[in-house]
């Protein structure tokens, strides 16, 4: 029946980028065996509950074959019925080109920038691993699951791949099984233009198990590979040969059936071939839907025996149960905001230090709260000494070193948060999160709580020069829809920003540091306002002012300092700290005026980056300081001078506009 079910999954391939008149039907085409033996035979899933935690989760990396996909999951019985089929590619429809986490049934992530599910494979087996630490007992095992990634050429092609793989041999992650399909196409035409390297020796290199030589249009050759994968206690890569758009008549084997309709001819030719009904569209036979409706009742009664087992363990570990509960809805303490108010630090000081202190003490509230930097710990604070560090023979830790892997780093704390059971973050310098940043796209795209601690965030980090000083970055990195970006000015915002981003649920949050020491502000009128993206330090907006001074971060003390000079100078200043910029822009008018005061009056904003984000809250009359250049290499305090951050400056520059 498998063959049978392979047959079909062409048919409805094919139809489904035909009716859309786009679309990739040669690799659903050519994987047909490969998804008809997972979907058909080897995974343990729900369709009636998608969300079961211990169900096998399936990643398509190649999510440009999304036709694979979502005709195995209308055959499994999830909700995506054949008319879903029918609107591939279409506005609104359950079946967008590219698979898409939350907005389908089934799909366990967003995919479809190459590379990108090899490493969200790494995360979900990674905390596969650590959930079976933390609450399988000798009694009851909870959680025991695979994770299956389908790879194509250009996977394995892409950076990312070897930055995850690399890491999840190193971690001996056994239950990470990765099906390459080795059809030896691109869009360009052969993979020989462009890759001829040994993957398998790549993998090899990498600790992997590697079986070789597996026809992927075969099912015994499959099945055999799949059962010496679980034998392994290594990650396995599987290197199936298979034939891109297979038996269709003349467009097997080529470059023109991976991203373009075959055509209502080759179509027709396919059908034949095969042995399907030329004259029908989205055939599916009889025998194939008896076949997935019997699966789906045996595959609901193996959920249903798990049940019974959980409840077993929850009778038995009611402790590990409330952990479980509050992981799962990543509930927080009631008392977690008062704990962290709570924290005693000593100013001036480095927000990146105030973070590490409440970084650790998070740490001990939170238990499902896990993650780790790019090699760099030491440096953003983030290490938590009283808790030990995942490694190959441990995975009760809550440390996890990445290595030098930014990429993979982004992409394997989406796959940790896509699985379920904890809260990932992920640390390194500001400047590299060019290197994550495809990663950080896909997180806020579907609305993936994890937090980025970003560190060393300006010019002021001094000699290490240009290469290492952001100027773009923060403004960049808001201009990414959903990715709330908040760049604290003292140990009081730092407490707040961490507050804000561990209740945000609903999309990524990146909290941007300092390396240098910042004294703490005092604030007229508390920091209430700090929820508001924006909000009074210095200047009562009851009072008429003669200027009112705006920044973020460590630019905040110096607009206060700036805003003292001016007052012995008998100007009313007023100073605006704007933690979160775009969530201070969504107010509404009234308070943001009312913060801003009126647009006659000068409006001066203060950032260490390039400045032009800032515009929309200045008005004709305003003055800008900012950052336009690269950089200088030069001790933090002296590269601030060079490029005009000194409050005299400042000072005699909006006295020279008044």
């Amino acid at each position: 029946m498998l063959k049978e079910t392979a047959k079909i999954v062409r048919g409805l391939a094919a139809d489904g980028v035909e009716k859309a008149n786009s679309g990739h039907p040669g690799m659903p085409i050519g994987c047909a065996e490969i998804g008809s033996l997972l979907f058909g035979e080897v995974m343990n899933f729900d369709p009636n509950n998608p969300e079961w935690i211990d169900r096998d989760r399936f990643v398509l990396s190649a999510g440009h074959g999304s036709m694979l996909l979502y005709s195995f999951l209308h055959l499994s019985g999830y909700d995506l019925s054949l008319d879903d089929l029918k609107n591939f590619r279409q506005l609104g429809s359950k079946t967008p080109g590219h698979p898409e986490y939350s907005e389908t049934p089934g799909v366990e992530t967003t995919t479809g920038p190459l590379g990108q599910g090899i490493g969200n494979g790494v995360g979900m087996a990674l905390a596969e691993k650590m959930m079976a630490e933390k609450y399988n007992t000798k009694d009851e095992k909870i959680i025991d699951h695979y994770t299956y990634v389908l790879a194509g050429d250009g996977c394995m092609m892409e950076g990312i791949s070897s930055e995850a793989s690399s890491l999840a041999g190193h971690l001996g992650l056994e239950k990470l099984i990765v099906i390459y399909d080795d059809n030896e196409i691109s869009i360009e035409g052969s993979t020989d233009l462009a890759f001829t390297e040994s993957v398998a020796d790549r993998y090899k290199a990498y600790d992997w198990q590697v079986i070789e030589e597996v026809d992927g249009n075969d099912l015994s050759d499959l099945r055999n590979a799949v059962k010496k994968a679980k034998e392994s206690d290594k990650p396995t890569l599987i290197m199936a040969e298979t034939s891109i758009a297979k038996h269709s008549p003349k467009k097997e084997g080529t470059s023109d059936a991976h991203g373009a309709p075959l055509g209502e001819g080759e179509v027709k030719g396919l059908k034949k071939n095969i042995g399907l009904p030329t004259d029908k569209k989205f055939y599916i036979s009889e025998e194939v839907k008896d076949f997935f409706e019997k699966r789906k009742q045996n595959l609901k009664q193996k959920r249903k025996d798990w049940v019974e087992t959980f409840e077993k363990w929850s009778n038995k570990n009611p402790e590990l149960k409330k952990e479980w509960d509050n992981a799962a809805r990543l509930e927080l303490p009631a008392n977690l905001k008062e704990k962290i108010d709570d924290i005693e630090i000593d100013t001036p000081i480095a927000t990146r230090k105030s973070s590490g202190a409440i970084l650790r003490k998070i740490a001990d509230e939170v238990p499902y709260l896990v993650g780790g930097s790019a090699d760099l710990a030491p440096s953003n604070k983030t290490y938590l000494s009283k808790y030990g560090e995942i490694q190959k023979d441990n995975f009760s830790g809550k440390n996890i070193r990445f290595g030098v892997r930014e990429h993979a780093m982004g992409s394997i704390a989406n796959g940790i948060s896509a699985h379920g059971g904890f809260r990932p973050f992920a640390a390194t310098f500001l400047v590299f999160s060019d290197y994550m940043r495809p990663a950080m796209r896909l997180a806020a795209l579907m609305g993936l709580p994890v937090i980025y601690v970003f560190t060393h965030d300006s010019v002021y980090i001094g000699e290490d020069g240009p290469t290492h000083q952001p100027v773009e970055h923060v403004e960049s990195l808001r201009l990414i829809p959903n990715l709330k970006v908040i760049r604290p000015a003292d140990d009081d915002e730092t407490k707040k920003a961490w507050e804000q981003a561990l209740e945000r649920k609903e999309g990524p949050t990146a909290l941007v540091f300092t390396r240098q020491n910042l004294p703490h502000i005092e604030k007229e009128s508390g920091i209430a306002g700090f929820e508001k993206g924006g909000y009074v330090v210095s200047g009562s907006v009851e009072d008429d002012v003669d200027v009112v001074l705006m920044a973020s971060g460590s630019e905040v003390s110096l607009a206060v300092e700036t805003a003292n000079l001016l007052a012995e100078d008998n100007i009313t200043p007023r100073v605006i700290s704007v933690p979160d910029k775009n969530k201070f822009a969504e107010n509404s008018s009234e308070y943001i005026n009312g913060v801003l005061g009126s647009s006659d009056v000068l409006r001066v904003a203060i950032e260490a980056g390039v400045g032009q984000g800032w515009y929309q809250f200045l008005g004709e009359n305003h003055h800008l300081v900012s950052v336009e250049d690269f950089g200088e290499s030069a001790p933090g305090e002296e590269v601030g001078e060079h490029f005009g951050f000194n409050a005299e400056k400042i000072a005699e520059d909006i006295k020279e506009k008044l």
